[in-house]
């Protein structure tokens, strides 16, 4: 296996996110393709955040955070059943995914792939902060998809 990559068929890396992925158009992930995840990895973990939500919202907004997905997912289909995975909560409050919604200009959004050395034990209450304490030490590769969204 090569270098761990993350794409979309949806949008091309620093490119915009179709408008349906947002959260108050169809709010449904955007389908993404996975490659290079090398033989050892147990698990998967995904962040999608905003860094630019810092100055309206005082924070990195968090809108999806997922975990145990199986490392031989080549693909997660747009509105994934994470049935095989589980999922936490975003800055929403919301349990799963919450599609982009900038409240003033154009946002970067960032969809963070990780492959780890084991499986994790979180309840589906954990947020990104959580899942990054729990990932800390097990990360053997990480890769990152960006795009952005219209205000």
């Amino acid at each position: 296996m090569g270098d761990l990559t993350l794409e979309s068929p949806a949008f091309d890396g620093g490119e915009r996110i179709p408008e349906t992925y947002g959260y108050t158009d169809a709010n449904v992930n955007p389908p993404l393709e996975i490659d290079g995840v090398s033989d050892d990895a147990e698990s998967l973990a995904l962040i999608v955040d905003d860094p630019d939500a810092k100055e309206p919202a005082g924070k990195v907004w968090d809108h999806w955070v997922v975990w145990n997905v199986p490392p031989e997912t080549a693909t997660i289909p747009e509105d994934w059943d994470a049935a095989d995975a589980s999922e936490g909560t975003n800055d929403f409050g919301d349990h799963g995914y919450g599609g982009p919604n900038p409240p003033d200009t154009e946002h970067t959004y960032r969809f963070e792939l990780y492959a780890l050395d084991t499986g994790l034990e979180l309840g589906t209450k954990a947020g990104a902060d959580d899942l990054e304490s729990a990932i800390e030490g097990h990360v053997l590769a990480q890769t990152r998809l960006e795009g952005t969204y219209p205000a």
